[in-house]
């Protein structure tokens, strides 16, 4: 049925926009071989103000669609059409031409769509027509072109580097064997070796997939405590920590949780036990806090 045609469509500045678009996804949040593991995030987010690694990915990750866009028109909403709307922030319906599409099915070359944006000390919101913006979305069934943001602020100004570090995000979401979100640290258990100062802590964790995942730290005498993840089903002594901004460390620093549980800890001994907390400890810090700078919308 055309958009102009429906029956729950009604009219934005000579524009029409239909009940199905107004419906705004509340924001989000949130094992392989050697490839996750490798391959480092380029560019790196560093430089970002206002999006770390960890935001890029969340909303990546419940995306259907991720298209970059320049925008045509932008119709800034009255408040009894913005249900729900945080305080400090405008809701804009938005039509928009696709100038690149990064994943998803073919939209064509104009999409549509409802965003909330900032504003500033006076109230206004930076102008937006004929910006370039990265578009995280879900398509609307049997509705082309329209499309529903995964989280209310899933409009991003493009730059280079933005959209460098989503193909790269999505690059590795996509794969078969793209590591799996950790809901739960299972078990760890710490064994001594002959030698003081010699031991072994493995982590045994929980995934939403049901694919093993685990960690081993490893302790010899004289030498710094090393580790490493392994997303088989070998636990394997061999293993590296996952470099930074890749989707392992994603899925390490933002899903493991701070402290070693007192249930999952198994060591036989009360010393072993505390080595197992001090190894855990030693794996987060490895791992850095997984930071994020988005708002709760």
């Amino acid at each position: 049925m055309p958009l102009l045609s429906r029956p729950n469509a009604f009219r934005i500045g000579g524009s029409f926009i239909t009940g199905a678009l107004l419906c705004l996804v509340p924001g989000s949040a949130t094992y392989g071989q050697e490839t996750p593991l490798s391959e480092a995030m380029t560019p790196a987010l560093l430089p970002d103000s206002d999006y770390a690694y960890a935001d890029l990915v969340d909303l990546a990750l419940p995306a259907e669609v991720v298209v970059r866009a320049q925008v045509r028109k932008a119709v800034r909403l009255k408040p009894e059409e913005a249900p729900g709307l945080a305080a400090g922030r405008a809701r804009f319906y938005i039509e928009a031409r696709t100038t690149a599409l990064l994943i998803g099915p073919d939209l064509g070359e104009s999409i549509k769509f409802l965003a909330d944006v900032p504003l500033d000390a006076r109230g206004k919101a930076a102008k937006l027509t004929k910006t370039e913006v990265l578009v995280l979305a879900r398509t609307v069934p049997d509705r082309p072109g329209e499309l529903q943001l995964v989280a209310r602020d899933a409009m991003l100004a493009a730059t280079g580097a933005r959209e460098a570090t989503l193909r790269s995000i999505l690059t590795e979401t996509t794969r078969p064997e793209a590591p799996p979100a950790i809901t739960a640290l299972r078990e760890a258990l710490h064994v001594s070796g002959n030698l003081a100062g010699e031991g072994e802590t493995q982590l045994f964790l929980a995934t939403a997939t049901g694919a093993p995942v685990s960690i081993s730290v490893l302790r010899r005498p004289d030498q710094p405590v090393s580790w490493g993840v392994s997303f088989t089903e070998i636990v394997d002594s061999s293993a590296h920590p996952p470099l930074p901004a890749t989707l392992a460390w994603y899925r390490l620093a933002c899903g493991l949780p701070q402290r070693l549980p007192e249930r999952a800890n198994i060591s036989d001994t009360l010393a072993d036990r505390r080595i197992a907390a001090e190894d855990y400890a030693k794996v987060l810090a490895d791992l850095g806090p997984c930071e994020r700078k988005r708002g709760a919308l």
